[in-house]
């Protein structure tokens, strides 16, 4: 039992602080990534904002290198998850237990297609919180927002001639 225990004590130093341009790049990308999004929501009326996007923007803009952090992580794996919420939420109703459901098979899902996005775990509460969603949901906001934020990460993360990304798409 004290060994179960030890091995929850860490120990191992912390990492190393960021340079000073993936602390600007974080600053820039999560300031120009959502305020492009929350304007978009206010000037058209539409919902292309979701909580889980602020999440994303700390993969791309301050861990671009992270599988996590890739293109079709960051698309394919909100899309999927939200998929999940919905179905979940139209078909099985709006539950603790579903809720559990929805998060666990949208990670499981995620594993499978190698589009694992951490953030996008959240989504499925998202829906179910909301009562559901509609399929246009999977349009907007998830997929114009996703697809949004990986294009300001583009040209951001490729501002410095050092850097490369995305790793895959």
């Amino acid at each position: 039992m004290l060994k179960f225990i030890g091995k929850m004590a860490g120990g191992s130093p912390l990492p190393p602080r960021p340079a000073a341009r993936m602390v600007w790049n974080g600053l820039i990308g999560g300031l120009l990534g959502i305020s492009v999004i929350a304007i978009l929501t206010q000037s058209f009326g539409l919902p292309f904002m979701m909580a889980p996007l602020g999440a994303t923007c700390v993969l791309l803009f301050a861990a671009p290198d992270a599988p996590l952090a890739q293109p079709r992580n960051v698309i394919v794996g909100h899309l999927l998850s939200s998929f999940v919420g919905i179905v979940v939420a139209k078909y099985l109703g709006v539950t603790p237990l579903y809720m559990g459901l929805a998060v666990g098979a949208a990670i499981a899902l995620m594993q499978v297609t190698r589009t694992l996005h951490a953030p996008a775990g959240a989504d499925p509460l998202v829906i179910l919180l909301a009562g559901g969603a509609d399929w246009d949901f999977l349009f907007m906001p998830v997929t114009v927002s996703s697809v949004i934020l990986v294009a300001i990460a583009l040209v951001l993360n490729n501002a410095s001639t050092a850097n490369k990304w995305p790793k895959y798409w």
